[in-house]
């Protein structure tokens, strides 16, 4: 079909007619082709030329992602250097290369499969003018107030010490630990006489214990039944329907209920934090907040969790992250940095 000019010749019948454009997301130039490009490139190649056999002008504009994390990693371990080892400007001279290379190679493989389309004429991210309309296109958002800085949780990757995109991360099932916790409340009298006087704990239930020094809320569900019980003359809170399953698990066979609450109602309660890094800090209702395991009670880091986060937002709760770009606790941790 490239000797006999196939695809000039559909592209010249096709002159005038009604568009159809089909916008191509772009591999990344960084290695030979797989399973999951070809799955890709074949359907929207069946798009494409049903389109034309339609009637309609379907030009295909093929490109590549010359950019980001999957290029430079590849190009590391082939070096067989660390980040550290490189010299910047003149790796960046090298993924260019590396980037153009692999361009090259996945066009040819590409047209292979029978892919139709503009090949003579890709669009690559690394070409000037194609950095040129980004920068252009960002600094239009920017004037019209789009743009801001905040804080916001990310994927990471501690080796590399880069932000993930969604399609860099897979998730694999795995064991964690899990604890559960008694925050301490500063102000138990609120809940009614019953409370006065006595120490009053939210139990909260973590498969990440190891955020809990970013925590600032405990998160409930505002119309979940709370109970409170007593356990040795301590009181303990936590959803109604599962302290039974808790109380077994913990080995106490000694708790009685005294109270029941709303979650709304929990909301004026204030505790400290388990590791007396900040005190006041406050209890919030969110609908995330389930029956299916722990306690009822959630606890609540916005700068290690997307839900946490929004919940932070909702409610102006402080954007803790006591963790630097190498995973290493910071001065945020307090003592434990």
């Amino acid at each position: 079909w490239e000797e006999m000019g196939l695809y000039a010749s559909m592209r010249q019948k096709a002159e005038g007619k009604k568009s159809f454009v089909l916008h191509d997301g772009p591999p990344y130039a960084n290695g030979n082709i797989h399973i999951g490009h070809a799955l890709n490139k074949i359907l929207k190649d069946f798009i494409v030329k049903f389109k034309t056999m339609d009637g309609f002008d379907a030009l295909y504009v093929p490109g590549w992602d010359c950019h980001g994390l999957p290029i430079e990693h590849q190009l590391l371990k082939e070096l067989k250097k660390k980040k550290a080892d490189v010299d910047c400007v003149e790796f960046r001279k090298s993924a260019h290369d590396y980037a153009m290379k692999y361009v090259g190679i996945q066009r040819e493989q590409f047209e292979r499969l029978g892919i139709f389309g503009q090949w003579d004429d890709p669009y690559l991210t690394l070409d000037t003018e194609y950095e040129y309309w980004i920068l252009k296109s960002l600094s239009q958002l920017n004037k019209k107030g789009y743009v801001y800085r905040g804080l916001k949780p990310v994927n990471w990757c501690f080796n590399c010490e880069t932000a993930l995109a969604e399609a860099e991360v897979e998730h694999a099932d795995h064991s964690s630990p899990t604890v559960f916790v008694k925050f301490e409340t500063e102000n138990a009298q609120v809940l009614g006489p019953e409370c006065t006087d006595k120490n009053l704990s939210l139990l909260i239930w973590t498969t990440t214990p190891w955020t809990l020094l970013a925590n600032v809320a405990v998160s409930v569900n505002q119309s979940f039944t709370y109970g409170l019980f007593d356990v040795d003359g301590e009181i303990i809170i936590a959803e109604k329907s599962l302290a039974p399953t808790i109380f077994e698990k913990a080995g106490v066979n000694n708790a009685t209920l005294i109270k029941e609450v709303l979650g709304e109602e929990l909301t004026s309660l204030t505790y400290k934090h388990p590791f007396g890094i900040k005190e006041h800090c406050r209890v919030v209702c969110a609908d995330y907040v389930t029956k299916e395991d722990g306690t009822g009670l959630v606890h609540t880091a916005p700068g290690h969790g997307q839900d946490d986060f929004d919940t932070g937002k909702k409610n102006d709760l402080d954007i803790v992250m006591p963790v630097n770009d190498r995973g290493v606790y910071t001065h945020e941790a307090g003592s434990y940095e």
